[in-house]
């Protein structure tokens, strides 16, 4: 505040009703896919986006519920609370107060980089999961039928069945809404819409026939806002939510983070991304208190409150009390507004989650990345959201894994003319040098990919025959080095002595320098430096090891 821009007021309240007139229908929207009643979406808005302003630092980023945490506690705490709206109420409090811990705990021990492991293309994959495992929950509530079933394939087929019991009134009402919503952002763009389609729908459900047309209806709202304590405590209850919170809290930091480094680069700023996660904690452990559930920064929200001239998180302090004015004065028509609306805009909000020209990229530049979203988006829909996400993450750190179990190693040439050398597999009109084998692994050397690396060198020198008489190994694309790896290049090194070879180490980094002096291996291998290239040893411009070990090194 003490740099804030008076200048900036008029953008951040205007930017803060807008934001407000948007979320309040879409909040209430997710509010119903949670399995709670819809004015706990708004108080998670109200109090989530509040909070946020003082702690957070993305400048546009709107914190509020998400489809995807919305889902997530709605298919987990349908069995936890046994269909007891108030247990789910105090359980989605208390998953929301244990994430808070968590992202706190995260924030003291300096884990916002782990998070970094699940990789956009598992995220990619998941979402379109999760939006059609989403869209499938609010079909029944556009054709006017009640739906069913414990699972994706189960919901399919009950919709099927229930088909021929459509509500024509409420399925028109319904698509006439959508074209209306999308017809409204293309027109539009960035404009509350929704909250419109909210007002006519109320008037017309009070003021004509279609209040006896058999839609349901949301239904009476509280006045006032909502009264802070802490949720009720149950050891069993605890012990039941560690792992949906975990799960939120991945999908909540990651979303946040995502959308906030989005608007970051276009409005030309850096977030911190640990700030991110006390901004996040403090979010959520207010919002627990204020009988909310988890909430996030999303990318449609943000977008929305970006485009309507947000420059600072002020315009969320302007957006929560727009809507703590409206649950003061302006709750009792909302109990006529149909339910089908709230399931259109739902509908709509997820559209962007199923980002299909981005699984035809992935598709056409790397099968491999593709495949691993398509784990995470069967995962979502076989074995549910909770479960779907724990296998997204899981398949983010095998597919890293198996990468670095499968570095490339590089044989080099030298390019003609010059005194560099790349990879003889990329550039086959590289030179060869006579009697030296150039290697270089493009990764670093962990116990869990040495194995992979010999079997690749060793072929190779037996490939050379009788004529090869030294391997210059370069390090400088391998930035580390563990014990085992420094066990094979001492066995790699004892192995060529035997057979008449030499091994030398070119423009290895400090911490495989510390490593080698420390399990002496430098006593065998002689001069070590950063600074002695691959080109010095194939000229000779090398001390000899008797002076190495005199102590001419770096």
């Amino acid at each position: 505040m003490k740099s804030y821009r008076l200048k900036d007021a008029g953008s951040d309240l205007l930017s803060g009703i807008t934001l407000a007139a948007y979320g309040i229908p879409v909040a209430m929207a997710y509010a119903s896919l949670a399995g709670l009643p819809v004015y706990y979406g708004i108080y998670g808005y109200l109090i989530g986006g509040l909070f946020y302003a003082f702690f957070g630092t993305g400048m546009q980023l709107a914190i509020g519920p998400t489809s995807a945490i919305s889902l997530l506690i709605g298919t987990t705490l349908a069995t936890m609370a046994n269909g007891n709206v108030q247990q789910t109420v105090q359980i989605a409090s208390l998953t929301a107060l244990v994430m808070a811990m968590m992202s706190l705990f995260a924030w003291l021990l300096h884990l916002n980089s782990f998070v970094n492991f699940i990789s956009e293309s598992v995220l990619l994959g998941f979402k379109a999961g999760a939006a059609l495992t989403i869209a499938l929950t609010q079909l029944p509530k556009l054709v006017g039928t009640s739906g069913g079933g414990n699972n994706f394939f189960e919901m399919v087929i009950v919709l099927v069945h229930q088909l021929p019991y459509t509500n024509l009134a409420v399925f028109g009402f319904g698509i006439v809404g959508i074209l209306f919503l999308i017809a409204s952002e293309k027109i539009l763009p960035g404009r509350p819409s929704a909250i419109l389609l909210v007002v006519v729908s109320i008037i017309l459900i009070s003021t004509t026939s279609l209040g006896q047309a058999g839609f349901s209806l949301t239904g009476e709202i509280p006045s006032g806002l909502p009264i802070f304590k802490i949720p009720a405590l149950s050891v069993k209850d605890i012990d039941g939510i560690i792992p949906l919170a975990f799960a939120c809290f991945l999908l909540a930091y990651i979303e946040s983070v995502s959308a906030a480094k989005t608007l970051a680069a276009r409005g030309g700023y850096e977030i911190d991304s640990r700030q991110e996660l006390l901004a996040l904690a403090v979010a959520n452990a207010a919002t627990a208190f204020g009988q909310g559930y988890p909430v996030t920064g999303g990318l449609s929200q943000s977008a929305v409150n970006s485009r309507a001239g947000a420059k600072t998180p002020l315009s969320l302090v302007f957006a929560s009390a727009t809507i703590a004015l409206c649950l003061l004065f302006l709750t009792g028509p909302l109990k006529n507004l149909p339910n089908v609306v709230l399931a259109i805009i739902l509908l709509v909000a997820i559209s962007s989650l199923f980002d299909l020209k981005g699984l035809k990229r992935l598709w056409k530049i790397s099968r491999m990345e593709f495949g691993v979203a398509m784990i995470a988006l069967s995962g979502v829909i076989v074995f549910g959201i909770l479960k779907g996400v724990v296998l997204a993450a899981v398949s983010s750190i095998v597919w890293l894994l198996f990468i670095i179990s499968n570095p490339h190693v590089a044989f080099l040439g030298r390019i003609p003319g010059t005194r560099r050398y790349t990879d003889l597999g990329r550039h086959p009109d590289n030179e060869l040098i006579p009697g030296m084998l150039l290697i270089r692994v493009e990764a670093s050397i962990l116990y869990f990919n040495v194995e992979k690396i010999r079997h690749h060198i060793w072929s190779k020198i037996i490939d050379g025959g009788e004529s090869l008489k030294c391997v210059i190994w370069d390090f400088s694309t391998s930035p580390y080095v563990d014990t085992a790896g420094a066990a094979l290049i001492k066995k790699l090194y004892l192995d060529l002595k035997a057979i008449g070879i030499s091994l030398r180490i070119a423009e290895a980094h400090a911490q495989v320098r510390d490593l080698l002096r420390a399990e002496e291996i430098d006593h065998l291998l002689g001069h070590i430096s950063r600074k002695v290239s691959v080109d010095d040893f194939v000229n000779g411009a090398v001390p000899t090891e008797e002076q190495a070990h005199e102590g001419i090194d770096n």
